[in-house]
């Protein structure tokens, strides 16, 4: 499969394309991901310098934490992106990119943080915080 994607939030103001393999979905439980969503986040990453962003002027940027901020369409309100202050990449939400994606889940963090109206269910790893390799603000 291709290794460049592209995508767009709900109204498409915000574009992107993305070029090179995507990290396997990662599905985040934590609070924040919740309220902001409704439900869980699935998500993917890139480099930083992967990526190529259009209508950036209507992204709306919220300071989440210390640690990250998070992009969403000031239009239609589609959360797209998730953002560490120190780091070198940027995730994607899944859900943003047109189809065929090729994406497979990879793992569930913060279950110790998940909704109680629904169960995990499809075998991934799951951590009671984040993974060992993934560096995220510790709720």
């Amino acid at each position: 499969m291709d290794d460049d994607h592209s995508g767009s939030c709900l109204c498409g103001a915000v574009r992107f394309k993305t070029r090179g393999p995507l990290r396997g979905v990662i599905y985040c439980h934590c609070s924040q991901c919740r309220k902001q969503t409704g439900h869980f986040v699935a998500a993917t990453s890139v480099p930083d310098g992967n990526i190529e962003i259009a209508g950036a002027e209507s992204i709306a940027w919220y300071e989440a934490s210390s640690f990250a901020r998070r992009g969403f369409c000031k239009t239609c309100g589609s959360v797209l992106f998730w953002k560490p202050w120190e780091d070198a990449y940027i995730s994607v939400l899944a859900g943003a990119f047109d189809k065929p994606t090729g994406l497979q889940g990879e793992c569930h963090i913060f279950v110790g943080d998940k909704g109680d109206y629904y169960i995990i269910d499809d075998g991934l790893p799951r951590f009671e915080k984040s993974t060992p390799s993934l560096k995220v603000a510790d709720e």
